[in-house]
């Protein structure tokens, strides 16, 4: 328990830090894909919301990982009922986490209460890999703990296959807010299976059509599926939303309020 634990908590900030140094690195000395001034300053403004996040996943991880552990003590779920070995239930399982966010991810931005949270993601007009930190906590703490909560319940999913889908996961999260360029050929290989950095980047389009579209973390199958793959040329991309458009709406202190404050979506 105490090594899980560690995983989904405390271990899991240290690849994230990694994999950000090693991307914001790679940004500053690599041509980016989209130029932008004051990059420590973004950095730092997104940064803050790591930080306001590991303090209240102090409290969060204890009540997860006990969720998580009663649910699996008390043998709920399907894969309680039926015998599969356990590579098939770790695939299944990380495909199942995967579908869930999709449709949370999807909720988000229908739900116009969770949109007034999802919006500071979204309102970055410039992004690189720091980016991955611009979530409100209160979103964060909510998506990352409802979802494996629910399918655990579910399909009795355990601590270990949710650590390994959140292992999976987060260098996909990182990779695809990075600001390196990567060719149209990877959109139409790995791209019909796999989300790829393009793809995710025209989820962040300032056009409303792009922005309810490509919803998936990992396989962009489930927007394929579910009709709401949409494409278009990665550099024709305008990050942001319009209503978040001016500086002081960029800094830390006032996305934090944010979801708090009545803000007119401006839908083109």
């Amino acid at each position: 328990m105490e090594t899980l634990e560690s995983l989904l908590s405390i271990d899991l900030n240290y690849i994230v830090i990694g994999l950000i140094a090693l991307f914001f690195t790679l940004e500053q000395i690599l041509n980016p894909q989209f130029p932008f001034q004051r990059r420590g300053y973004h950095f730092w403004n997104s940064f803050l919301f790591q930080v306001v996040f590991l303090i209240g996943n102090v409290f969060w991880a204890i009540v997860f990982v006990f969720c998580i552990e009663w649910l699996n003590q008390n043998e709920i779920g399907l894969f309680y009922m039926i015998d599969l070995p356990i590579w098939l239930k770790l695939v299944l399982g990380v495909m199942i986490l995967d579908f869930a966010t999709y449709w949370f991810h999807r909720f988000s931005h229908l739900s116009p209460l969770l949109w007034r949270f999802h919006r500071v993601h979204h309102s970055d007009t410039t992004m690189d890999s720091s980016t991955y930190f611009r979530g409100h906590p209160m979103e964060v703490l909510f998506w990352f703990g409802s979802a494996p909560i629910l399918m655990s319940a579910l399909f009795g999913l355990d601590l270990f296959i949710i650590g390994v889908y959140v292992l999976i996961l987060t260098p996909f999260l990182v990779l695809e807010h990075s600001n390196l360029r990567f060719p149209a050929w990877l959109d139409k290989t790995a791209g019909l299976i796999f989300t790829t950095p393009n793809l995710h980047k025209i989820h962040h389009d300032q056009d409303q059509y792009y922005t309810d579209s490509n919803f998936s973390d990992i396989f962009i199958l489930w927007d394929r599926i579910f009709g709401t793959f949409k494409y278009k040329p990665v550099d024709q991309v305008k990050f942001g939303l319009e209503e978040f458009d001016e500086p002081k709406k960029q800094t830390f202190w006032y996305l934090l309020r944010a979801p708090f404050l009545t803000i007119e979506r401006k839908v083109k």
